[in-house]
């Protein structure tokens, strides 16, 4: 496994970090793994030298915490020898002031998650998307609060415009306010309209880039057809529920971008997801990839990305079917 510093703080994470979202309670979602059957995953990601893991508050509504919390206390080794990041904003009950980024819900919320983890602190506390409703000030003032008191070590960003991003920056900057040192943004193979702004936004600050949805929820795997239903067909259960995906890609272009990826991937002799995973990890300003895993070879074949060299050619063979996309993924 190969490490690099997250932005430019010290920071080393994995070129890999372990999205926990598909580990909780499968009572929220259909697809999401309990926690015996998670508990392997963990494993086997420290084994491969992955030490940077990702969950939300929202997840499995606090019980994908909860079992990330112990399989790291259990797999992981000393404190210092990993990477924990949660995130904060979405709705976690009923009432107005369970979500958000108020100061109000950020000195709840980062309480809660600690609680719910079992640690005294997380490494990277991340806003899971911007919130219109409140003062940027005030976030960035929570936030800074948060990291003072020892409870988060970095915080980093989600999904935004990226003039909303710089803005966070510069208001942060102006106040003597912690910096965000992370961007989590939605970027793949055929969702690219980051890299118009927002990336280069990022490599200009010194942010590292730690993209959601790699492999597109499972669509650069090369196991869709065009003019299929939603799910068809899809080897996991979360992709025959996808509606989500179906909505987001899909287009002619789309599967134009999967038939590019399958043709390198038969050269090679490799799995789209490798291929998919490989170009990500080339590109510019890229940390980590968020990686997600329900079945074993998930993980197996993102581990072996890591080693997958693209040639130049293969890369713009990769990259000449796109086609420009509405923004996806800010909400």
């Amino acid at each position: 496994m190969e490490f690099v510093a997250l932005g430019k703080t010290g920071l080393k994470v994995s070129r890999l970090c372990l999205g926990c979202m598909t580990y909780g309670s499968p009572k929220w979602r259909d697809w999401i793994l309990g926690e015996e059957d998670a508990r392997p995953f963990f494993r086997r990601a420290v084994e491969a030298g992955i030490n940077f893991f990702d969950t939300a508050d929202v997840y499995s509504i606090g019980a994908s915490e909860e079992v990330t919390g112990r399989a790291l206390r259990e797999y992981a080794g000393s404190r210092e020898s990993y990477v924990l990041a949660t995130k904060v904003f979405m709705p976690m009950g009923n009432s107005p002031n369970q979500g958000g980024l108020s100061r109000k819900h950020i000195l709840h919320a980062i309480d809660n998650s600690l609680k719910r983890l079992g640690h005294d602190y997380v490494d990277l506390y991340q806003i899971h998307r911007f919130d219109p409703s409140t003062p940027m000030e005030e976030t960035i003032d929570a936030l800074h609060d948060v990291v003072k008191a020892g409870k988060a070590r970095y915080i980093g960003a989600s999904s935004m415009y990226a003039w909303q991003f710089a803005q966070y920056l510069a208001k942060a900057d102006a106040a003597h306010k912690t910096r965000f040192v992370s961007m989590q943004n939605h970027y793949n193979l055929v969702y690219r309209e980051e890299e118009r702004e927002m990336i280069p936004l990022c490599i200009a600050e010194g942010i590292g880039v730690i993209p959601w949805s790699p492999l597109a929820r499972g669509f650069l795997a090369g196991n869709r057809k065009r003019g299929e239903q939603a799910g068809a067909n899809a080897e996991t259960a979360r992709a025959k529920s996808d509606e989500f995906a179906h909505q987001m890609y899909y287009d002619d272009s789309d599967f134009d971008v999967v038939d590019a990826v399958s043709a390198i991937a038969a050269r090679r002799g490799v799995s789209n997801a490798q291929v998919a995973l490989a170009w990500l990890l080339h590109k510019p300003g890229v940390t980590a990839p968020i990686v997600g895993a329900s079945k074993p070879h998930h993980l197996d074949e993102a581990i072996k990305a890591v080693s997958l060299k693209l040639e130049p050619d293969e890369i713009r063979a990769l990259e000449k079917p796109y086609r420009p996309h509405r923004v996806l993924g800010h909400r």
